[in-house]
């Protein structure tokens, strides 16, 4: 993440110089990690303020600089995933085709299966039955139930479904998976929102997170994948796929700065163990090492 950021910022400092070229060289490499023109220039000028106001010579004071100004662009108060007081607790997982929804719902599953949590997965990705043969395997590693249909099923239906046997039951989650659609057909939208509906009917409430799951590769794109998502099904959290070294992740500071909405976990390889909480300090540490 952020390699070029690393690599100019090191070498600029090795010139033991602060001037113009430093800031129009990092602001190259803040753009090329996609972050946009204005979260750069605003990252760029607290740390000019920075740097006068406490007459920063030394490079590694510098860097901490930077990567608090990085960290600050992700100032949400809590990124904790909610929790129901009435069980079950229901979480509808959202995104386009390859970014990682039915993986993040499978080692979800197996982090709340280890805490002894009892959980149900619902299939709802019934265009694909790849997608339910793939949940059918995460739910036999995790021991978790499933609900499924055959493909071309109802996907609202089975996700309806599997929220009344939680209920009936007592099972303590739901991780529910829907169909990757593309953000920019208005009928699939649509479909989504339908689909955010019947669940919450069958909930009588609304549900407790709405993940809208982003590979972190994807770029300025991922802005307009949060916009259109957020329309149709109320997106209230994001989970961020592929962040394992590749990925350049500059969009992440913009599109958080933009929507506020929540980060809440980040995948960072292919181990159930790589889903992790996100931390917005210890993200913004990782850019540099």
């Amino acid at each position: 993440m952020f390699k070029r950021l690393m690599q100019t910022f090191d070498r600029l400092m090795g010139r033991g110089v602060i001037d113009d070229q430093l800031y129009e060289e990092l602001e190259e490499a803040l753009l090329q990690a996609d972050t946009n023109v204005t979260t750069t220039e605003q990252i760029l000028e607290e740390l000019r303020k920075a740097v006068r106001t406490e007459k920063i010579t030394d490079p590694a004071d510098m860097k901490e600089r930077l990567k608090q100004a990085i960290a600050d662009r992700f100032s949400q108060e809590s990124q904790a995933l909610a929790l129901a007081q009435e069980k079950p607790t229901v979480y509808l997982f959202v995104g386009v085709n390859g970014v990682g929804k039915t993986t993040s719902i499978g080692k979800l599953a197996e982090r709340l299966t280890k805490q002894g949590k009892k959980v149900i997965l619902a299939a709802g990705d019934t265009f694909r039955a790849a997608a339910i043969e793939q949940l059918e395997i995460w739910a036999q590693r995790t021991g978790c139930e499933i609900v499924r249909a055959q493909p071309g099923s109802d996907s609202a239906a089975v996700i309806f479904d599997a929220i009344q046997a939680a209920k009936a039951r007592g099972f303590d989650y739901v991780l529910a998976d829907t169909a990757g659609r593309q953000h920019s057909k208005e009928n699939l939208m649509l479909e989504l929102a339908k689909v955010t509906k019947v669940a919450e009917r069958g909930l009588g409430r609304p549900m407790d997170e709405v993940l809208l799951v982003l590979d972190a590769n994807t770029g300025q794109n991922a802005i307009r994948q949060a916009e259109e998502f957020s329309k149709a099904a109320k997106v209230s959290g994001l989970i961020l796929t592929k962040l394992d070294g590749t990925a350049r992740g500059g969009a992440l500071v913009g599109l958080y700065e933009r929507f506020r909405i929540p980060i809440k976990l980040i995948g960072v390889g292919e181990k159930a163990s790589d889903l992790r909480d996100f931390d917005p300090k210890e993200f913004a540490g990782q850019l540099f090492e």
